[in-house]
C-alpha cells in the first residue's frame, strides 16, 4: 500500500529556545526565509504524501494560522499590485491537505504518534520530526518510501554518530542488506558507548505500519511517564521486519540554538538572492 499520510510532531515545549518559545512555537523559527515546519511539509509533499497530520499542543496556534488562508493579506497584496507575493501566499495555503490534533500532555514521541491513530487508520504512514532538517539532493523521505515499497516493511532513518553521541540517540543493531540499507535486529534508547550495538543513530524520519499503534499501546511508560517510539518498535520487531536507511546529505539539529544557527548559515549560502552578499559579510567577520 502506498504511503499517503505523514504525521509531523510539533507539540514540544521548545525549552532549549526559551524565552522566545514562551510565545513563539519553536517550529515557526525562521530558517532563512521559511519557518522550520514548512521544510517538513515540503519534504512530505516531495515524497508523494497526500495528507499531513500535524500533532500540536497549547500555544501552537501560529502553525495553523501560517498554513491557512489570509484573506486580508491577499487583498492587501492584490491592491498593491504585488502579484508575485500574492501567488506565493495562495500557494502556501494550498500546499497539501493538513489536519491538526493536539497532544494534551508531552508524554514522549510514542505518545505523540498514538494521538494520530484514528486519523491514520489502517495504512502505512510517515513520521517527520521537523527539528531535523536534512539537506540532500533527493529528499530523505522519498528515499525511504522507495525502501518501503521494495521491502514491504517499516523504515527508519539513521546516520553514523560518534562514540560520545550514542547517549543522545536511539541506536540500532544492524544487518547490512544493501548499500546504505540495513535490517534492524534491535534498538536501544540512548545507550552508553560500550553498550551500543552499533554507531548508527536514529534520526527524525520514519515510515511505520499501522501495527505500531497496538505495540505502543502495549508499551509501558518509562522515565517521566513518556512512551518511547523506540520501545514500541522493539516490541513490533517480534512480529515484523524493520529496515533502516542511512541518510545522505547533511542533517542539522535545529532543535538546539547552535544547530539552528548552523543550518541558517549553510542554507543562506545556497540561497541565490542573498548568498553573494552574505558570503562577503562572513569573510569580513572572519578577517
Amino acid at each position: 500500500m502506498k504511503v499517503r499520510k505523514a504525521v509531523i510532531t510539533a507539540a514540544g515545549w521548545g525549552t532549549r529556545f526559551l524565552p522566545i518559545t514562551r510565545s513563539q512555537p519553536k517550529e515557526m523559527l525562521p530558517l532563512v526565509d521559511k519557518p522550520l515546519i514548512q521544510y517538513a511539509v515540503e519534504e512530505a509533499i516531495k515524497a508523494g504524501i497526500e495528507k499531513v497530520i500535524m500533532v500540536t499542543a497549547l500555544g501552537k496556534r501560529a502553525i495553523e494560522d501560517y498554513f491557512d488562508r489570509s484573506f486580508e493579506l491577499e487583498c492587501f497584496l492584490e491592491q498593491k499590485g504585488l502579484t508575485k507575493l500574492l501567488k506565493q501566499m495562495r500557494e502556501l495555503s494550498n500546499l497539501v491537505d493538513i489536519c491538526y490534533i493536539r497532544q494534551k500532555e508531552q508524554l514522549g514521541l510514542g505518545h505523540a504518534v498514538l494521538t494520530a491513530k484514528n486519523i491514520v487508520g489502517e495504512e502505512p504512514f510517515a513520521v517527520i520530526l521537523p527539528d531535523d532538517i536534512i539537506d540532500s539532493r533527493v529528499p530523505t523521505l522519498k528515499r525511504m518510501t522507495d525502501v518501503y515499497e521494495k521491502y514491504g516493511a517499516g523504515v527508519i532513518a539513521v546516520e553514523p554518530v560518534s562514540d560520545e553521541a550514542t547517549r543522545k540517540y536511539g541506536i540500532i543493531k544492524p544487518r547490512p542488506v544493501a548499500k546504505g540499507i540495513y535490517q534492524v535486529l534491535g534498538l536501544v534508547e540512548k545507550p552508553e558507548p560500550q553498550e551500543a550495538p552499533s554507531r548508527l543513530g536514529i534520526v527524525g524520519r520514519y515510515i511505520l505500519t499501522p501495527q505500531i499503534f497496538a505495540a505502543l499501546e502495549a508499551t509501558p511508560p518509562g522515565k517521566g511517564r513518556e512512551i518511547q517510539l523506540t520501545d514500541g518498535l522493539n516490541r513490533l520487531l517480534k512480529q515484523q521486519k524493520l529496515y533502516a536507511y542511512e541518510i545522505s546529505g547533511v542533517r542539522y539539529d535545529t532543535g538546539t540554538p547552535l544547530g539552528w544557527l548552523e543550518a541558517n548559515v549553510s542554507m543562506a549560502l545556497k540561497h541565490s538572492d542573498i548568498a553573494p552578499d552574505f558570503r562577503s559579510y562572513l569573510r569580513g567577520l572572519l578577517k
